[in-house]
């Protein structure tokens, strides 16, 4: 399981240039199974996401194909979780 952090750059006033694409990039992890929660780093810090179902280095790479990352918008951290122990609602994330 992964945390990625995706908190804004100094190119942060480019934002809505960029929008469009980075919403269809967050489309296709959902679609793909990939991202299971998406939303914003409060107070208006920029945006995180979890994800599974993927490797370390196939994340990285779906992570660099965000326009958002592309252009420097964003900078991207990725955290890797094992997760040991969870609420039975996600035994999904263990398996």
């Amino acid at each position: 399981m992964f945390v990625v952090l995706l908190r804004f750059s100094g190119n942060k006033s480019q934002a809505s240039q960029f929008m469009e694409g980075h919403n269809v990039w967050i489309k296709r992890g959902f679609d793909d199974g990939v991202f299971l929660l998406a939303g914003s780093l409060q107070p208006g810090a920029g945006g995180g996401i979890l994800a599974h179902n993927t490797s370390l280095a196939e994340l990285e790479r779906r992570v660099h194909d965000d326009p958002f990352v592309a252009e420097d918008v964003v900078s991207a951290e990725i955290l890797d979780i094992a997760p040991a122990r969870v609420d039975e609602r996600l035994d999904f994330l263990v398996a």
